[in-house]
């Protein structure tokens, strides 16, 4: 099966990478170069230009994965019906893509950068028709989640799709401490890489106010790191961070 990839940014080469054992995909950017690098970096991918001629999108499934600004000035440069598109495009509603594009299925998806690893967590809503479809698209680059009503994707935009900047955050000032204590650094990013990859799994068994309580002694040094942590309100940031991105992604 054939993925046409319309992008070249991040999110499109992180679906790319993701994808790409599953899938024949050909790139489609205006960007010259950086087709160029992502040819030399997955070979067996095809690129063309939108800037060359106009593309045909015909009966194909398509990944729409560029700057929301752009819908507008890309799709003149696609022809044909396609099967599908799939809209990653944050803020973008299925109207507004189906007055633009010519598609028999539209789906609005939300992954994250993870998809180069195939470990998206990706939601997606749309055309019920198309659903199975489109969850085993989304299944080749990570796991995925249909939501019942298109406005819980700009919730999950703000919640999975930006949740890897929010976690980086609080990666990089416990590394920060760790080394302010007098870890080395190189410790304490090897420290810090394997309690992801724990927390990764006890997430999955513990509801996260059960799992801090598993961890927390009484009088111990995690409850005296969690009062500091209250003491500085980070909880109240982290909601109003979901709540703010939650609004710019409604538009």
């Amino acid at each position: 099966m054939e993925l046409i990839v319309i992008g070249t940014g991040k999110m499109a080469e992180a679906i790319i990478a993701g994808a790409i054992k599953n899938y024949k995909i050909t790139v489609v950017g205006r960007d010259f170069k950086k087709l160029s690098q992502l040819s030399e970096k997955y070979p067996d991918i095809s690129g063309t230009s939108i800037l060359d001629s106009s593309v045909d999108i015909e009966g194909k499934d398509v990944i729409l994965a560029i700057k929301p600004y752009a819908l507008e000035s890309v799709s003149i440069f696609l022809s044909g019906e396609a099967n599908s598109i799939i809209s990653v495009l944050a803020g973008v509603r299925l109207d507004e893509l189906k007055g633009k594009l010519n598609a028999k299925y539209f789906i609005r998806a939300m992954p994250n950068l993870a998809a180069f690893y195939q470990k998206s967590m990706t939601t997606i809503y749309g055309d019920i028709e198309y659903k199975e479809s489109a969850i085993k698209i989304c299944e080749s680059f990570g796991k995925v989640l249909w939501l019942t009503k298109e406005s819980d994707i700009d919730i999950a935009t703000a919640l999975a799709g930006s949740g890897p900047a929010f976690l980086a955050i609080v990666a990089e000032a416990l590394e920060d401490g760790g080394v302010k204590e007098g870890l080395k650094r190189d410790e304490a990013k090897i420290l810090l890489t394997g309690l992801f990859e724990g927390f990764s799994e006890l997430i999955k068994e513990y509801e996260p106010s059960i799992l801090k309580n598993e961890v927390m002694s009484p009088g111990g040094t995690t409850a005296e790191g969690c009062f500091e942590l209250e003491n500085g309100g980070v909880r109240s940031s982290f909601i109003k961070a979901v709540m703010s991105a939650t609004k710019r992604a409604r538009g």
